[in-house]
C-alpha cells in the first residue's frame, strides 16, 4: 500500500471519528436540553496550593429549566447558592447577599459551563468556550477552555465527564493550579 493510499484512509478515518463525535454532541445536547429538572448529591473537593489536603464539601445540586440552578451546601458548613437568570443570591447563616453577575464577569464561566451543560444550550457554551467532545454518548467527556484570554487567566479549562444525559463529574482547573472536582450522585429526593 502506497503512502498517498494509507494517508487517505487514515484521513477518511479521521473525519469519520470527527464527524461521530459531532453527532454524539448535538445528540448529547438534545437529551440534556430534554430535561427541565434534575436533583443530584455532591461531594466537591478543592485542591488549593494554599491547604496541606483538600477541602472537602458535600450538599444537593438543583437545576431547574432553564436557568436556575441551586447549589445547596450541607457539610461542613450550610449554604445556599441560587442562580436565577444573572441573579446569584448567597446565603451564609443569617447573611443574604445578591450579586448580579454582569457585575461580576469573572465568575460567568464557572456558571455557565454547568447551567449552559444543563440546559443542553451549546450555542450558549461556544459563545464562552471552545469546546472538545470525546467519548460516546455511553460515556462522554467536554472539555471547555475559555475563548476570552481574561478569563483564561482565572479559568483554564472545565472538564465535564457523564454518561447520556446524567453529568458524572465536573472539574474546574484554575490558572494557578488550584482545582475544584465536584462527583454528582443521583439523589433521593424527587
Amino acid at each position: 500500500m502506497t503512502r498517498r493510499v494509507l494517508s487517505a484512509i487514515v484521513l477518511a478515518l479521521l473525519n469519520a471519528a470527527a464527524n461521530a463525535a459531532a453527532n454524539d454532541l448535538d445528540e448529547l445536547m438534545h437529551l440534556l436540553a430534554l430535561r427541565h429538572h434534575g436533583q443530584v448529591s455532591y461531594v466537591e473537593q478543592q485542591f488549593l496550593a494554599i491547604a496541606d489536603r483538600p477541602l472537602e464539601s458535600s450538599g444537593e445540586l438543583i437545576y431547574d429549566a432553564p436557568d436556575r440552578l441551586e447549589k445547596r451546601t450541607l457539610m461542613p458548613h450550610p449554604e445556599s447558592l441560587i442562580l436565577a437568570g444573572d441573579v446569584l443570591t448567597v446565603e451564609r447563616g443569617h447573611r443574604h447577599r445578591v450579586l448580579d453577575l454582569h457585575a461580576f464577569p469573572q465568575i460567568r464561566p464557572f456558571v455557565e459551563s454547568i447551567r449552559a451543560t444543563l440546559a443542553g444550550d451549546r450555542r450558549a457554551l461556544e459563545a464562552i468556550f471552545s469546546l472538545e467532545f470525546t467519548g460516546s454518548l455511553q460515556r462522554w467527556t467536554l472539555r471547555l477552555v475559555p475563548l476570552d484570554p481574561q478569563v483564561a487567566k482565572t479559568v483554564s479549562q472545565v472538564q465535564i465527564d457523564g454518561s447520556q444525559d446524567q453529568l458524572l463529574k465536573i472539574e474546574i482547573r484554575q490558572a494557578d493550579g488550584d482545582r475544584s472536582l465536584m462527583t454528582l450522585r443521583a439523589s433521593a429526593a424527587p
